[in-house]
């Protein structure tokens, strides 16, 4: 396991290069996005129209954060539970996402899109979403303010601590880490 510093947009390339259980240092442009702005983004897909962001290496945080305090450019920005949008993030790495951030495991489909574009699936710290909110520099408002938490918001993001959960090669630590765990147990009994 390494430790990874990537900039966002990447190349598929540089998604490549990251295995589970690397750690992730991200700095660059992350957008956030949850299911209803998803629904919204494949729906413009469907119909042949441009999204609110260029998704060629862009990485798409699953975060609905809270309000900025005073003196801050975000509130609280911890993740959300990534397989509420399983059904969407197949046709968004198909079509150039490289760079998925959020909690918990992916489905079947989801990694089998990952491994045939090339695209990454790191996890963020349940929890943490004070924490993770000190490394956002800027945050604006792209699309859908109506959806209040879940409109999507470019992020500038300087050092965000991640582990990359699951890869393209076919790594994926929600399986691997368990079987791990069970490995070692047996052997201390």
């Amino acid at each position: 396991m390494a430790e990874i510093r990537l900039s966002v947009p990447c190349a598929r390339k540089e998604a490549l290069d990251i295995r589970a259980g690397d750690r992730v240092l991200l700095s660059g442009t992350v957008y956030t996005a949850r299911d209803a702005a998803h629904r919204r983004m494949l729906e413009l897909l469907e119909r042949g129209e441009k999204l609110p962001f260029e998704l060629e290496g862009a990485a798409i945080y699953y975060c609905g954060p809270a309000p900025a305090p005073p003196g801050r450019v975000i509130g609280a920005a911890g993740p959300t539970t990534s397989y509420r949008m399983d059904a969407y993030a197949p046709a968004l790495i198909e079509r150039g996402l490289a760079v998925m951030i959020g909690k918990g495991p992916r489905s079947e489909a989801v990694m089998a899109a990952m491994r045939a574009h090339g695209a990454v699936y790191l996890a963020a710290a349940g929890g943490a979403g004070a924490l993770l909110a000190r490394c956002v520099e800027a945050c604006e408002l792209v699309a859908w303010p109506e959806l209040g938490p879940e409109a999507v918001r470019r992020l500038t993001v300087r050092g965000m601590p991640l582990i990359a959960a699951a890869d393209a090669h076919g790594g994926n630590l929600y399986e691997s880490g368990p079987a791990e765990y069970l490995r070692s147990t047996e052997q201390t009994d």
